[in-house]
């Protein structure tokens, strides 16, 4: 069976834009040999000078993944820092690697400037590496594919490049890991920004109905649409967007209801609403289950670190030998 690697930052609560994400690696569970990582030392890349809740969104990211349906029978999920062999590859990748091939990774610059007009300097050599890091996490587990979004493209080319590099200079180690395009639902947040947690204007996977149900009457709406039974542009609603969504079997009927006037905004929220609600009240029971189970998440972890760690030892034996080290 083929292997796939996936992560996600522990920076915080998960919204409902990382669903689609989630929902798409529980399918996959029943196609590949998933390993699916807390990437906590990606964290330490921008949040190197607030640590202090790294530990505590691991764990909740890792309960929030168990509610959504990852099987840790099925799949390997594992926190990034219980496997040693990812820093010592990343080292050894490192002294191979042209710097030049990192600082044309597109994300670099944009990022840098993103955080420096937020008053921050990520300028250092944690951050300038990530991606080969990046690249040492994947090819750990000689991923044969990995599922990402066409933003995470260039990423991924620079991993093949690493793969190609290191199996012409010492031997045949690494697979070059293919991309597994996935349609990912993006989800603007209420405010019709990106959606994101520092804009404050997500929608949590989990919110409880009361948090849901203000967040959706916040959405913005078509800004000339003055009375009820006016007509809408349904294309400039942020309401209309999550209905495209969520709402498939009805959602031709909203829209041309919209554009004659015939719904207003409020019910149509109000729909919206119920719909998530239905979506996403299950998985907050499931949730609450799985919290509830003391000590759950971290057998979890602990588990996945050591099947993890039998397939990350092999790797780096034969990376050794590759070397001649």
């Amino acid at each position: 069976m083929e292997r796939i690697l996936s992560g996600m930052r522990p920076t915080g609560r998960l919204h409902i834009g990382h669903l689609s994400v989630l929902e798409n690696w529980r399918r996959l569970q029943d196609q590949y040999k998933c390993f699916f990582f807390a990437a906590d030392w990606h964290a330490l890349t921008t949040s190197f000078d607030e640590t202090g809740g790294i530990r505590k969104n691991t764990f909740e990211m890792v309960a929030d993944w168990l509610a959504v349906g990852l099987d840790p029978e099925k799949s390997v999920i594992f926190r990034q820092s219980d496997v040693n062999e990812h820093a010592e590859l990343h080292l050894m990748l490192s002294m191979i690697i042209p710097l030049s091939w990192l600082e044309r990774v597109p994300t670099y610059k944009d990022q840098v400037q993103q955080f420096k007009d937020q008053g921050k300097d990520i300028m250092t050599y944690g951050f300038l590496g990530y991606p080969l890091l990046q690249a040492a996490d994947i090819l750990m587990y000689r991923a044969n594919a990995v599922p990402v979004g066409e933003d995470q493209l260039p990423h991924l080319e620079l991993c093949r490049e690493v793969a190609r590099r290191f199996n012409f200079m010492y031997s045949q180690v690494f697979p070059e890991p293919k991309a597994l395009l996935a349609k990912i639902s993006l989800l603007p947040g209420v405010d019709n920004r990106k959606m994101s947690k520092s804009y404050s204007n997500d929608i949590g996977i989990f919110s409880d109905p009361k948090d849901l149900t203000k967040a959706v009457n916040s959405m913005i709406t078509d800004p000339a649409r003055i009375r009820k039974n006016d007509p809408g542009h349904p294309e400039v609603c942020v309401v209309h967007k999550y209905h495209t969504i969520y709402s498939l079997d009805r959602v031709t009927g909203l829209e041309e209801e919209c554009r004659r006037g015939e719904i207003g905004c409020v019910a149509c929220k109000k729909l919206l609403n119920s719909t998530l609600d239905g979506i996403l009240s299950p998985l907050r029971e499931k949730r609450n289950e799985i919290v509830s189970r003391e000590g759950y998440v971290q057998e979890v972890l602990s588990d996945g670190a050591q099947r993890a760690r039998m397939v990350a030892s092999e790797t780096m034996r034969m990376v050794r030998e590759s070397i001649k080290l």
